[in-house]
């Protein structure tokens, strides 16, 4: 079965070329101008990866996002005419697990959307535990994971992370009592290039904070090491 693209921009032209190379891809697409519809095609059908414009003519993409973050975990990139940090740091925080500045390469987005979809399905298809990481199952301090299932939990209760989330934390957890550079953990997650000034893993972080109840001024589990990284002590 195809799998099932959502695509929202206000500009036709755009959605519509997006849709094209999608086509011929083999997926099938379902396109919107406006976020309001395409919150209820999400409600309502069964999708594998959203492609989110930012600026939508009634409720915005960063709306979007959050919309769809609160039920779904399915991979979300974000197009944006937007250059500054802020905003692409915004889009992660509420979700988001990729952003591409417009205008952009149609071939870069077909290439981001496979690889987005390729990590999603490994995390939620039964995939085989990564390579080179300790075991299945972890236990830090009440935290426990299991790569196999991509359960995670607090104190017994479970935590909903997006596969990224997942990954970001077990690296950390995998290599506790170590400070692991963002560099590093970058590269080994999102399996590109670290470039400088890359706020992807800081903004990521935050969220993962946040599902813990890490405060930023006591942080429990995820420490952060200026200039360097991140750890979780032992």
């Amino acid at each position: 079965m195809a799998e099932r693209i959502l695509v929202v921009d206000d500009e036709q032209e755009v959605a519509d070329l997006l849709e094209l190379y999608l086509v011929n891809e083999g997926y099938q697409v379902y396109k919107f101008y406006q976020g309001k519809e395409a919150a209820e095609c999400v409600a309502s059908r069964e999708v594998d990866l959203a492609l989110l414009d930012v600026m939508l003519p009634d409720v915005d993409g960063f709306w979007l996002c959050q919309d769809i973050r609160r039920k779904y975990f399915f991979p979300i990139i974000m197009l944006t005419a937007r250059v500054e940090d802020v905003d692409k740091i915004k889009g992660l925080m509420l979700g988001a697990d990729d952003y591409i500045t417009k205008p952009f390469n149609p071939l870069e987005v077909i290439a981001r959307v496979k690889t987005q979809l390729r990590r999603y399905h490994r995390y939620n298809g039964g995939g085989a535990p990564q390579e080179g990481l300790p075991g299945e199952e972890l236990e830090i301090r009440g935290l426990a994971m299991n790569q196999r299932t991509h359960c995670c939990s607090l104190y017994g209760k479970e935590l909903s992370l997006t596969p990224l989330e997942f990954s970001v934390l077990w690296y950390l957890c995998s290599h506790q009592g170590e400070v692991v550079p963002s560099e590093e953990l970058f590269e080994a997650v999102w399996k590109e290039k670290y470039l400088d000034h890359n706020n992807t893993v800081m903004a990521h972080i935050g969220r993962i904070r946040e599902k813990l109840k890490d405060s930023y001024r006591n942080q429990k589990f995820i420490k952060t090491v200026w200039g360097i990284g991140y750890t979780i002590e032992k």
